[in-house]
């Protein structure tokens, strides 16, 4: 059913029946100079981004699809943080919501059973980040291409609103925000190691420059990049996604 932004009276929300994309409206929003905390949602996203410039699979009033502008004092090089910090703040929204136990991938997604019910992109737009979070919430079936990947919350079993799901998704950020501003770095690093079953002592499998390395994952530098130990007891900094289990 569509999405009701009725119970959403404490913030500008800009919901669409259908969008091309949340992150390119988001953008514009942030240009004119919105507010922090804006959120632009859809239920259904033709042309939805996901990692790498893959497209966000984003069937019609099955999953949440927002992006919410973000006013932080952070900087290029902090984008890879903030990645680890919305992660936590997805995680703590999905567990909450469902009761369902839900994984962090380095560095953009959240697992459930080791599918991937929920993704997440950053972006900078002069001074405001803009924060695009897709979630599955009611899908029943994936395109075959992404069906052995991925789930959502209804085929784990969780009978979730995606309003419900929305206001605890933004109250996660914002508390989760403002560890990061009155706690700094470490503590979302230290957050996201207990967090996440990928950070540290698992065998992975990454695609890098071309080439595919395997080893353990030793832990987060202090930029919030994965260090990976190879077989041959060099250590790999990992820079971008494609991690995946060995």
């Amino acid at each position: 059913m569509p999405f009701d932004v009725s119970r959403f009276s404490d913030r500008r929300i800009e919901w669409y029946a259908s969008l091309g994309s949340t992150m390119t409206r988001a953008a514009e929003l942030a240009r004119q100079g919105c507010a922090a905390g804006t959120v632009v949602g859809a239920d259904e996203q033709t042309a939805g981004i996901g990692r790498q410039g893959h497209r966000w699979h984003s069937e019609t009033e099955t999953g949440l699809y927002v992006s919410i502008v973000l006013r932080l004092p952070m900087h290029a090089g902090d984008l890879p943080l903030l990645m680890l910090m919305l992660g936590l703040a997805a995680q703590e929204a999905i567990v909450e919501a469902s009761g369902l136990a839900a994984d962090l991938r380095w560095p953009n997604d959240v697992l459930i059973r080791g599918k991937k019910c929920a993704g997440i992109l950053a972006q900078l737009e002069g001074e405001a980040i803009i924060a695009g979070i897709g979630i599955n919430v009611g899908h029943t079936s994936f395109p075959a291409e992404i069906a052995a990947l991925a789930t959502s919350l209804a085929i784990e079993g969780a009978r979730v609103k995606r309003e419900d799901l929305l206001a605890g998704l933004l109250d996660a950020i914002d508390q989760h925000s403002n560890i990061l501003e009155e706690q700094g770095a470490e503590a979302i690093l230290r957050m996201f190691t207990r967090a996440s079953s990928y950070a540290e002592g698992r065998r992975v499998r990454v695609d890098k420059d071309g080439a595919t390395i395997e080893g353990i994952t030793c832990g987060l530098d202090e930029s919030g990049f994965l260090v990976v130990r190879e077989d041959n007891g060099k250590e790999t900094t990992i820079l971008a996604g494609g991690v995946r289990p060995a």
